[in-house]
């Protein structure tokens, strides 16, 4: 008797939970940060600015404000900024603060346990939860995603940096009322949440922290009047509980599956990984995004195009790989592979303060968007997340798909003044101003990205 009940219990759980039956009546919003100082053609796509679109998130809270954040600096100390620089900061730092008067609970993961901005924040309100990347991964939290009543979410390239909001060049994804979607982001957030104190990943997890939806089951739902699908994906694969994708695996099928044109937005791209063996460093080829993005142009005749930041801490090896990229398809008339550089020039102020921070990818079917650089170390040492949106081939209203809103961002980046071609023999390996140095240092250290 009770086996049976065990039974039928587990029957309508899964019917219940199946992707296929989830109809979320959702809308999904492009936020992007563009400093003021750049100029791009008056006809080209725009879309709300990233601040806005994060207040307005806590303009819908009423129970709960989940943030993970790499970094934690949303009120300046820069004496030399201007006032509007940092006023957008340190408005939602207060914002997030006058919470409390709302009875809105705001939780908070960091692995920055020495911010003076979140032990302000956690004297006087926030709950606040540190993770020890450096025990476990020996990475970096480089997550980025809120959960607002597990029914909204935000996930992209900002974080919680008064200069994700002013001077550098962001860009995220709002989805609004998807309950089904932000429920999987507000696990992957629990997982975060239960790290703390630990110094290991246990080998058996709560439920609660297990993906909803996957690469092989996906969230299905109707987005402008056609079929789409969706998830989550997570990395590094040590921090993928069960029936989780890893950003890895989300990464390449979107790769797997254009049939025309993939569009690359990434500030740093290494095909490499820095371990240590014994106290000695070692570096490795790391080819699993390098060969698929080969065999897409090669074999499968999909024309690609990869927009990297040039900026400071651009590695000089970089430029090597993907001059050979581009070399790949020299004598064949149907293969193009196309890279260029983004780069503000210094006399605008400094082109440091103006990177371009996206992370995503567009494919004539799907779009990428994630909180990663496609460098081989961050992608296995770093914890991050992404979103993976795919549409049906039968879309009917293409202009206000997300697929086509985020192939119009690219496109005017791509072909906006800050954008230069890769060529053989250039300068600008010493234009990143480290030179061989920067070789030599991947040599002796893991990678890691610091507070721009």
């Amino acid at each position: 008797m009770l086996t049976s009940i065990y039974m039928l219990c587990m029957n309508i759980f899964h019917i219940l939970t199946s992707p296929d039956l989830h109809q979320c009546a959702l809308s999904i919003v492009l936020v992007e940060n563009v400093p003021g100082e750049l100029s791009f053609n008056p006809n080209s796509s725009t879309h709300l600015p990233l601040t806005l679109g994060l207040n307005h998130l806590l303009d819908q809270a009423k129970l709960s404000v989940e943030i993970v954040s790499p970094y934690w600096a949303l009120t300046s100390n820069d004496q030399g900024s201007r006032l509007y620089s940092s006023y957008q900061g340190q408005y939602l730092f207060q914002r997030l603060l006058s919470l409390k008067s709302r009875g809105v609970r705001l939780k908070i993961v960091s692995d920055q346990p020495n911010s003076i901005e979140l032990k302000s924040m956690s004297d006087r309100y926030a709950e606040v939860h540190y993770v020890n990347m450096t025990a476990l991964t020996r990475g970096r939290l480089l997550s980025s995603f809120w959960v607002v009543d597990r029914k909204h979410v935000y996930i992209g390239s900002a974080g919680m940096n008064w200069k994700a909001l002013s001077k550098l060049k962001e860009l995220g994804v709002i989805v609004f009322d998807c309950s089904c979607l932000a429920l999987d982001l507000h696990r992957i957030f629990s997982f975060y949440w239960q790290l703390q104190y630990r110094d290991y990943i246990p080998s058996i997890w709560s439920k609660r922290v297990t993906a909803v939806f996957s690469r092989d089951e996906p969230l299905r739902f109707r987005l402008n009047n056609t079929d789409a699908s969706a998830y989550v994906s997570t990395s590094p694969e040590l921090f993928c509980p069960k029936g989780r994708s890893r950003d890895l695996d989300a990464i390449r099928h979107v790769i797997r599956e254009a049939q025309r044109f993939i569009y690359i937005s990434v500030t740093d791209y290494l095909p490499l990984v820095n371990r240590s063996f014994r106290g000695s460093p070692i570096v490795r080829y790391w080819s699993p995004i390098d060969e698929m993005l080969r065999e897409a142009a090669v074999l499968r005749e999909v024309k690609v195009r990869l927009l990297i930041s040039l900026w400071t801490r651009t590695h000089p090896l970089t430029i090597n790989f993907m001059t050979s990229m581009q070399a790949l398809c020299t004598g064949l008339p149907v293969c193009s592979i196309e890279v260029r550089f983004y780069r503000v020039k210094e006399q605008m102020g400094g082109f440091q303060h103006r990177i371009n921070e996206n992370k995503f990818m567009v494919t004539d079917n799907a779009v990428y968007i994630g909180n990663l650089d496609w460098v081989g170390s961050e992608l296995a040492f770093n914890a991050g997340a992404g979103l993976v949106i795919q549409e049906s081939e039968n879309q009917q209203e293409k202009q206000n798909s997300i697929v086509e809103q985020l192939t119009a961002a690219f496109e005017r980046d791509w072909f906006s003044p800050y954008s230069i071609n890769l060529l053989p023999g250039s300068t600008t390996l010493q234009e990143s101003q480290h030179g061989r140095q920067k070789l030599q240092a991947l040599k002796t250290k893991p990678e890691g990205r610091e507070n721009e």
